[in-house]
């Protein structure tokens, strides 16, 4: 159907003017283009409700995140409104990616600040454990959109990984019995790679 669909929106495109066989009056022009604007219509509501179906399979199975959240999470990329679920995995995976190099700039300038030698040496840790998560969120988006079995088992394999990082990260502070600096982080990232997870896991 979508291969179908997608002909079609090529043919619209190249043909604008066209008539359809019954339309052969000059009479008739406005309507020239009504299938074709029909057509996108429906791929795009289509697209719209792989986004909300999906985000409804995730909640249903993480109410503690929920569907809203997971509705936000996706409106930072404009692609998320047309994808499907392959390019929302795709999606999912770049954006946890991008969480986890933010948290990494996040770190450092707490390592260069902070004067006990044991919480520096738990930033390090953290530091340690976001950056190899950039990299496995990097290859789990390219396992994914590889398309292929391997694929997705070397994806939901990165991803899986790169769950452990806030646990480990915040492991290390209970350790201690101090209060981590990057507790808000780590819970807001761990909701992000739940996501990515549970997409990954669908396809």
């Amino acid at each position: 159907l979508e291969t179908a669909l997608c002909i079609y929106t090529i043919y619209c495109t190249h043909n604008p003017g066209r008539l359809l066989p019954t339309q052969t009056s000059k009479t008739m022009g406005p309507s020239r283009s009504l299938p074709c604007l029909v057509l996108l219509f429906l791929i795009a509501s289509s697209r719209a409700s792989v986004l909300e179906d999906t985000c409804k399979s995730f909640a249903a199975g993480h109410p503690g995140i929920g569907y809203d959240y997971c509705i936000k999470f996706f409106q930072a990329s404009k692609d998320s409104a047309t994808a499907d679920k392959r390019g929302l995995a795709v999606i999912a995976s770049k954006l946890a990616g991008a969480a986890a190099n933010s948290i990494v700039k996040r770190i450092h300038p707490l390592m260069a600040s902070e004067k006990d030698k044991r919480i520096q040496m738990a930033l390090r840790d953290c530091d340690q454990l976001y950056s190899l998560a950039v990299d496995e969120l990097d290859g789990a988006a390219k396992g994914v959109a590889a398309g292929s079995p391997r694929g997705k088992a070397d994806a939901a394999a990165y991803v899986d990984g790169a769950l452990g990082a806030p646990r480990t990260c915040e492991t290390g502070f209970g350790e201690m019995g101090v209060e981590s600096p990057l507790v808000a982080e780590d819970s807001e990232f761990t909701k992000e790679v739940y996501i990515a997870l549970d997409i990954v896991h669908s396809l």
